[in-house]
């Protein structure tokens, strides 16, 4: 007999776009919202920086503070960014808010950078120099925590078209073009421009913003497959049992049929009495409303002594002790469980319960067609421990096991004496064997 889990494979068309699931979509959505919520308190932290070095930096501008761009600038910037973490926060952040706040932050630092000659009384040409420069690559990398590279490449075309505008006011402002020079030392030593040096700079931000789309458009699509894969494993939960999905999920490699490994465990079925007689009797709501309370009853006490349900089948309930997860204890486990049970459904009004329980060798693994997989648990001692819950009612107890089960679980701790039924013929089973009665 082999205990069966339905493991259906879907194949996609080559080429073909596959739509992501609806909870899929809601699950990467909180995600890129995180991001978003993540990406406001960057740019808070950052225009505090921005602040606290412009206030500490010493200034020989005979401008008032006042009348100064840069404190103007930067509290347009505080007033947008305190906008932009509220609408985060209310999952209210539209994408012309976002295309908006990726240009602000940019020609805030444009302005900001533009803003050095006239605080320190230079040309034009000075703030070329500033290393400030740096942070359009921070602006541009904050980007990528969207998952969307389109904000990405949009930031480093702002950037480059700001350093652009940059460049252009150096060369036209107070004779700029006769600043301009080809000697790369000038250029570092003086206020002197190199125009190949600033285009450069223009195709470096380009470049790692084109980087950098490419890294955000993998992210995004590993992040759609993990999030796939974590709601396809939650399903899984539901449908198998935690060892089994957790065994699925956690396996190096995808199952193939015919694979298998084989270990000793203790295999139980469960079985109503009566239930063929019950649900030709009872309505179909009444019928399943039993099956749920008689459930309800046993499952909690096969999880507390670590069984897992491998299958269900109608009234019947197939459990093993080992199996999927090995446990060095699986025959007193099963034998305690199976003492529980019967204590559960006897203060029970449904139908009484016969049980069955064996130990050996089992072999667990993927059976069928690569198509369409089933998880089954077979051997000797599944056939066997079926056999015996069909023999409870010969023998007119509710519950059976062999000597030698009875002998293995005392070797792992059981030490509760039973009754011994000895040579019984049990149908399906080709030699006569000593039998244990649990209750």
């Amino acid at each position: 007999m082999a205990t069966a889990t339905d493991l259906t494979v879907e194949r996609v068309a080559p080429g073909k776009t596959e739509k992501l699931p609806a909870r899929v979509a809601r699950a990467i959505e909180a995600q890129r919202e995180r991001g978003e919520i993540l990406t406001s308190w960057v740019q808070a932290g950052l225009l505090v920086v921005f602040a606290s070095l412009y206030i500490l930096a010493p200034s020989t501008s005979p401008v008032s503070f006042l009348m100064r761009p840069v404190p103007w600038a930067l509290a347009f910037y505080a007033v947008f960014t305190a906008l932009r973490l509220h609408l985060a926060y209310r999952r209210r952040l539209s994408t012309p808010m976002r295309v908006a706040s990726v240009v602000i932050d940019m020609a805030l630092l444009t302005v900001t950078i533009w803003s050095f000659h006239l605080e320190y009384g230079q040309p034009a040409a000075f703030y070329l120099k500033a290393p400030t420069f740096t942070y359009f690559f921070i602006f541009v990398a904050l980007r990528a925590l969207s998952f969307s590279p389109g904000y990405v490449l949009l930031a480093g075309g702002s950037a480059a078209a700001g350093w652009l505008a940059l460049l252009g006011y150096a060369l036209h402002h107070q004779a700029g073009m006769e600043l301009v020079t080809r000697n790369y030392v000038e250029y570092m030593t003086s206020a002197k421009i190199l125009i190949g040096g600033e285009v450069d700079k223009m195709i470096s931000l380009l470049l790692v913003s084109a980087l950098l789309a490419i890294a955000a458009a993998r992210a995004r699509q590993l992040l759609e497959r993990a999030v796939a894969e974590q709601a396809a494993s939650t399903q899984l939960a539901r449908f198998f049992s935690p060892e089994i999905a957790e065994h699925l999920i956690r396996a190096d490699e995808l199952l193939r049929p015919g694979e298998g490994e084989s270990r000793e465990a203790a295999a139980m079925f469960i079985d109503l009495r009566g239930f063929t007689k019950l649900a030709a009797t009872l309505e179909p709501k009444a019928l399943i409303a039993l099956l749920g309370e008689y459930q309800r009853r046993v499952v909690p006490i096969i999880q507390r002594h670590r069984g897992s349900i491998t299958t269900y089948l109608g009234d019947g309930i197939m459990v093993t002790f080992g199996a999927t997860r090995p446990n060095s204890t699986y025959a007193a486990d099963a034998l305690r469980c199976a003492e529980e049970i019967l204590e559960a459904i006897a203060g029970w009004d449904g139908p009484a319960v016969g049980v069955g329980v064996e130990v050996g060798t089992v072999t667990c693994g993927a059976i069928g067609g690569e198509g369409r997989l089933e998880y089954a648990v077979i051997g000797d001692p599944v056939n066997r421990a079926a056999k015996l819950q069909n023999h409870t009612k010969t023998e007119g107890v509710r519950a059976l096991t062999t000597a030698f089960a009875q002998r293995r679980a005392a070797d792992q701790g059981y030490s509760k004496e039973k009754s011994i039924l000895t040579a019984r013929e049990v149908a399906g089973i080709a030699t006569a064997c000593d039998l244990v009665v649990i209750g």
